[in-house]
């Protein structure tokens, strides 16, 4: 089935989003944005309540075409520059946070083999990806060294498990990635078929929040790992640490999405159906002062995080092109992301608990879910404390150094 069969024609209905506050522009893109955001919202309290995994909508970003906007055109992919991704990412946050993790992620995952693999295997994979439509997920949790790499005669073999494994369930392919030793931040990123024997996919992640990302653990129990298969040879440089850099603001674009889909859900709430309160003297709850005065607050937050990320994607893009990237350009990168993610996760959490603020107490009935953006961006928020990106700022502010590449900067 085609994605112009599974996703209705919307050019003639409204907006899913208020475009004076939120224009979803994506050059010819848009309608295929529109159409899988719409779709996702449809049924997106329901699956937040129901949890587990979300095959349909899994299939929809899928039949959308958007996966492969990452790959090179080389390859048969569309080559979209990352701040237009993250901007798609951002957008379908907003509608469905989870199913947006999965769709960012995919591109998490082919960035990976860009960054890491050899030409020859950007061709075998990539050219795949695109050909046979695959949905990537990944076991690569860095903090885990559960899942052990050792060498046999003529190959490798993985034991071990993985936590955290966003995609996972489901995928046609994952991006592993296992320590070459005993230190975690040198480790080895390997491709493998879901297929493979020995590999089991476990539906046990139960978050709070982020409830259809598919972030259980991965089991292996002597899967064969054909040498071909470990991605590389790739030494340590400034570019192969972009990898940390685009992970950390798809999470900035997820907490984004979310506080932007709290305030439109919230703005139609308060205009549509809360009532002014008794002492206000005011005619309707749009029309209360107070309630203005909150709106404007939260839409603050919101505003002043956006340009932001605008800004740390664009100067991603610029790295990213960079043939050879120095490591004062990597940390001017880092510092930038940095900045971007602490004003997002704070705006997040700010905008996303106090709507209920300015809805009042019916606005918490469990049929609105407005509750799902705070969980959503709590859960997420805690990927990585962001008092370390904190600290990076205030150590660059007093002694001019970045911050030390890792898993997580």
């Amino acid at each position: 089935m085609t994605a112009e069969q599974r996703l209705p024609d919307v050019s003639g209905a409204q907006p899913l989003f208020e475009p004076r506050l939120f224009p979803a522009d994506f050059g010819n893109r848009t309608a295929e944005v529109e159409r899988l955001a719409r779709r996702l919202a449809e049924t997106a309290v329901e699956r937040d309540r129901a949890g587990g995994s979300a095959p349909k909508e899994r299939e929809l970003l899928r039949d959308s075409g958007l996966l492969s906007l990452a790959v090179p055109q080389q390859y048969g992919g569309q080559g979209v520059a990352w701040p237009e991704i993250y901007r798609i990412v951002r957008y379908l946050a907003a509608a469905d946070s989870s199913l947006a993790h999965l769709f960012a992620f995919q591109h998490l995952q082919v960035a990976t083999i860009l960054l890491f693999g050899t030409p020859e295997q950007q061709r075998h994979w990539l050219t795949r990806t695109v050909q046979e439509r695959w949905f990537w997920g990944n076991a690569t949790n860095g903090r885990d060294t559960g899942l052990a790499l050792s060498r046999r005669e003529d190959h490798y073999e993985l034991n071990g498990s993985k936590s955290f494994c966003s995609g996972a369930l489901g995928a046609d392919a994952l991006v592993i990635s296992a320590p070459r030793g005993s230190n975690p931040e040198d480790r080895v990123f390997i491709v493998l078929p879901s297929q493979r024997e020995g590999l089991v996919i476990n539906q046990d992640w139960d978050g709070f929040g982020q409830r259809q990302t598919d972030s259980g653990t991965v089991q292996f129990e002597q899967v064969f790992v054909d040498s071909g298969e470990l991605l590389g040879p790739v030494g340590p440089s400034p570019r192969t640490t972009l990898r940390a850099c685009l992970s950390q603001l798809i999470l900035t674009q997820l907490y984004l999405g979310n506080a932007q889909g709290a305030l439109d859900a919230a703005l139609r709430y308060t205009r549509e159906q809360s009532r002014p309160w008794p002492a206000s003297g005011a005619a309707s709850a749009s029309d209360d002062a107070f309630i203005q005065q909150r709106y404007g607050e939260l839409w603050l937050r919101y505003r002043s995080a956006v340009p932001l990320a605008e800004q740390a994607a664009q100067l991603l893009q610029s790295a990213w092109e960079k043939p050879a990237l120095t490591a004062a350009e990597r940390a001017t990168l880092a510092l930038a992301i940095s900045e971007a993610k602490v004003v997002a996760v704070r705006a997040a959490l700010g905008i996303t608990s106090q709507i209920f603020e300015a809805m009042g107490a019916r606005a918490t009935s469990s049929r609105y879910g407005f509750d799902r953006f705070w969980r959503n961006v709590r859960v997420h928020s805690l990927h990585d404390p962001i008092d370390y990106k904190v600290r990076d700022l205030g150590h660059w502010l007093l002694s001019g150094q970045g911050p030390t590449p890792s898993l997580y900067s």
